[in-house]
């Protein structure tokens, strides 16, 4: 991206500063440099101040060590879509070499157990943000001030959005069933800058929180014709709350209207089966491409390399993913791919050999040879049209409209080389399985399988492929796939401790 990119990174460190990068943890007040009364002077002098503290929390989203930690594991939003890949099943780790990713994440040590990393660094990620977007929120008046110019309202819009994200990704990873824990103390909820400890509070008053911030948000951001895919815009805040809603399960046809006008407002399009960048063989590795909503365009400016989800990813790029720790799709996920779906071709695949790492999915765009690019250049991709798509046509079933359902469906996999002429004999349970089935095969490593699963109360089992638990059926709410509040916020916040 060029010099808006690098602008971006150096405001990211002042934002991370105001975050509090050192490692106390969050009962340490991250508004130490600057408050919310002094950004919001400055952004009453210069208006971009404010659109610049935004720009430092989707630095955020891809800047290392905002997990609290100096993991090679910890890298931004990314890394913790190859946790929930890995926790999904759908992504089998099949050789491990350096031991990324093995004992505590594959072999499921991290869920029942409070001390490990990966609890802390998702739960320090998301609150970060959250923190960040409370600072902006503070300083142009507060979660009740009603912006009347357009730049402020834009602004304000995103983030409510970022906060309403990371509060959706905590829910997610956090509470093992959303339904049964709907009147249970799950999360403490923070709506001002600083953490002073709060106790938990009802996964029902998190989601109200979330329906509330984005509900405003779509609003603000109406007309907002954003500068690069970086930014939320309203099609993105929609696809956000169309998640929220579909997480709890009992809302569907506001998923259906909401996911419409996403997809319609997005501009974007369904990726085509060609290797150009708006292709799904084409690497994924280009924000420009037309298939995706948000993401955000890196280049060797912004320094990413080994820490970086294409150097955990990418067989081409300076990483483990080249050397040995191979990342490899789910061998009876493959194998349920009928044989004319070119999504197949995304994956090197030799008769008899479960290596089937996604070599013609994610690459980067020189290729020169495997490991020869050792600074990220390729872009990071956050949401495409492609599963806005899915989750309508999955919101169609769920709210009783089979038959739009099935033709959507039908649509789809047409488009990936298959004869969709059996998906108008299936209804109820056989639908709902062969939706969520596309949506596992069409947006693998790509982050969402796991919000899938969970939407679906699925029930995983590991393939031949895997290092550990094959063969061993999950449900969907098993302790070892949702991570535990990590061992230092239940030392540092005694509201938590008190309620256990």
């Amino acid at each position: 991206m060029n010099t808006k990119i690098i602008k971006l990174a150096g405001i990211a460190c002042l934002t991370l500063m105001l975050s509090g990068c050192d490692k106390d943890y969050l009962v340490q007040e991250p508004t130490q440099f600057i408050n919310a009364d002094q950004l919001g002077g400055a952004i009453v002098k210069n208006p971009d101040v404010g659109a610049g503290s935004i720009t430092g929390i989707y630095a955020t989203m891809f800047t290392t060590g905002t997990g609290g930690t100096d993991s090679q594991q910890d890298f931004g939003q990314k890394g913790y879509d190859i946790y929930m890949d890995m926790f999904s099943a759908d992504m089998a780790l099949s050789s491990s070499v350096y031991g990324w990713y093995r004992a505590r994440v594959t072999e499921l040590q991290a869920p029942v157990d409070f001390t490990q990393l990966e609890n802390y660094q998702p739960w320090r990620y998301y609150y970060r943000v959250i923190n960040q977007a409370n600072l902006v929120i503070e300083s142009l008046g507060g979660n009740d001030f009603e912006p009347e110019d357009e730049e402020t309202q834009h602004v304000l819009g995103q983030a409510l959005a970022m906060r309403a994200h990371s509060y959706f990704y905590l829910t997610q990873l956090f509470i093992n069933d959303v339904s049964a824990s709907w009147s249970s103390p799950t999360l403490p909820i923070y709506t001002a800058p600083g953490f002073i400890g709060n106790a938990k509070s009802t996964t029902v008053e998190v989601f109200t929180l979330m329906e509330d911030d984005l509900t405003r948000a779509i609003g603000y951001l109406d007309g907002f014709n954003r500068p690069s895919k970086t930014q939320v815009n309203k099609p993105v805040a929609q696809a956000i709350l169309a998640y929220v809603l579909a997480a709890r399960g009992d809302r569907w046809p506001e998923v259906v209207t909401l996911t419409n006008e996403a997809m319609i407002a997005s501009g974007a399009t369904l990726m085509g089966v060609d290797n150009s960048r708006d292709g799904i063989l084409g690497g994924f590795n280009d924000v420009s491409s037309i298939g995706w909503i948000w993401g955000v365009d890196l280049n060797d400016d912004i320094g990413l390399s080994l820490v970086s989800w294409w150097g955990q990813m990418d067989y081409y790029s300076y990483s483990y993913a080249a050397l040995g720790d191979n990342k490899v799709i789910d061998v009876d996920l493959y194998n349920s791919m009928a044989p004319t779906d070119v999504r197949r071709d995304q994956f090197y695949n030799v008769p008899g050999d479960n290596f089937l790492q996604p070599l013609f999915k994610f690459y980067d765009a020189d290729r020169v040879h495997f490991g020869a690019s050792q600074i990220v250049k390729a872009d990071y991709v956050y949401m495409r049209y492609a599963e806005l798509l899915l989750l309508n046509i999955e919101a169609l079933a769920r709210s009783g409209q089979d038959g739009p359902a099935q033709i959507a469906l039908a649509d789809f996999v047409n488009a990936r080389g298959v004869d969709g002429t059996y998906v108008a004999g299936l209804s109820g349970q056989a639908l709902y399985n062969e939706i969520y089935k596309q949506t596992r095969l069409e947006l693998w490593g790509e982050g969402k399988s796991y919000l899938a699963m969970k939407r679906n109360q699925a029930t995983i089992k590991r393939g031949p492929n895997h290092l550990s638990f094959v063969g061993v059926e999950m449900p969907f709410d098993d302790e070892r796939l949702t991570l535990e509040i990590p061992q230092q916020e239940i030392q540092d916040n005694n509201f938590i401790n008190d309620q256990n």
